[in-house]
């Protein structure tokens, strides 16, 4: 069956945590309105449910006016149900509800005739299973590395998260700092990243939301002395793609396996070499000895630094170009829409 692309009508379900896209920190809106705009650019036809001072050249649909990440006025729990509730209400409108909200969505799934694809961004613990469970034979599931996939589910492919290249500019020159970005937290490893640098005797700065406050007060801000160890708070576009584009290399040292790792790509098109922990989806991400290294530990995270001279920083940019783009990820989602609504 032939499935054109303008006669596809999209429900795109973002999180309401931040704005969509996000003014800084939030890598699933991030993701979701990459996506939209992607898709609106390819003709598909894409109503986007998101906060209401979202961004958007699709259709633009919200009942909840700003994050509750961003506005403490806004009650989470209450705004999540509407939200959702929402698109789930309005789901004979559409071809297909994609489903970025996680888990609480799926439990909407089986009062509704459209077909849900849910792109599982990660698992923020294994008590969210049973549901993704029991709506696995009635759902799609799409996973963002083949890491980040869960042996009791089917999936129905898996699609890397793209990053605009317009957002992000290439430095053929080595810097000499480390960059550490990301959620500060003991999962991404803030503490490892400062022992890296402190053993190799070379600047860090650190740029991220502080998830943890307890971590960040007794294992990272001990360290920040504005000297070697900095700490510049949350970046938004522009001074991020500063930070990351005049490094020497960006440092990933997660502890806990990760989903897909935004900053590696992020870190890559700039020409930045990436240094990650082999958990999860960082060897899919990084081209060992080529983007990068992927280590087991800090003494070899050691090691890597000094070997940085190896790495061509044009061959940074080129693999993101090759397989984390924007333009990549909307071509794979097209795929996954065209094969479910054949099933329909």
């Amino acid at each position: 069956m032939l499935i054109s692309v303008k006669n596809m009508n999209i429900a795109m379900l973002a999180p309401i945590a931040w704005r969509t896209p996000p003014r800084k920190y939030g890598p699933w809106e991030l993701v979701t309105s990459n996506l939209t705009e992607g898709l609106v650019e390819k003709g598909v036809n894409v109503t986007l449910f998101a906060t209401g001072d979202s961004i958007t050249t699709a259709k633009h649909h919200h009942v909840c006016k700003r994050g509750y990440e961003e506005d403490e006025t806004v009650n989470a729990d209450v705004w999540k149900l509407l939200h959702i509730s929402e698109v789930f209400e309005r789901a004979d409108e559409f071809d297909i509800i994609h489903n970025h909200f996680d888990f609480p969505a799926l439990t909407y799934s089986k009062l509704v005739k459209t077909p849900v694809l849910t792109t599982i961004h990660g698992f923020s613990s294994s008590e969210i299973y049973p549901v993704y469970e029991k709506y696995n034979d009635n759902t799609y599931y799409v996973s963002i590395s083949d890491a980040n996939r869960y042996d009791k589910l089917d999936y129905i492919a898996t699609v890397y998260n793209g990053i605009n290249l317009d957002e992000f500019t290439f430095n053929p020159e080595m810097g000499d700092y480390l960059v550490f970005i990301g959620r500060i937290c003991h999962e991404k490893g803030t503490h490892e990243a400062i022992q890296i640098a402190k053993r190799v005797k070379k600047k860090l700065i650190i740029a991220g939301i502080i998830q943890e406050q307890d971590y960040y007060e007794e294992l990272v801000k001990p360290y920040i002395d504005d000297n070697q160890i900095h700490y510049v708070g949350n970046l938004g576009p522009v001074p991020r793609d500063d930070l990351l584009r005049n490094a020497l290399c960006t440092l990933h040292p997660v502890i806990k396996p990760e989903g897909f790792g935004l900053t590696i790509a992020e870190s890559m098109v700039c020409g930045t070499p990436v240094i990650g922990f082999d958990k999860g989806s960082v060897r899919e991400i990084i081209e060992h000895g080529k983007t990068g290294y992927v280590v087991n530990n800090i003494d070899e995270a050691v090691e890597s630094v000094k070997k940085m001279g190896s790495i061509r920083r044009k061959d940074c940019r080129t693999h993101v170009e090759k397989y984390f783009t924007v333009e990549k990820m909307v071509e794979r989602y097209i795929e996954v829409y065209k094969k479910i609504l054949r099933k329909k």
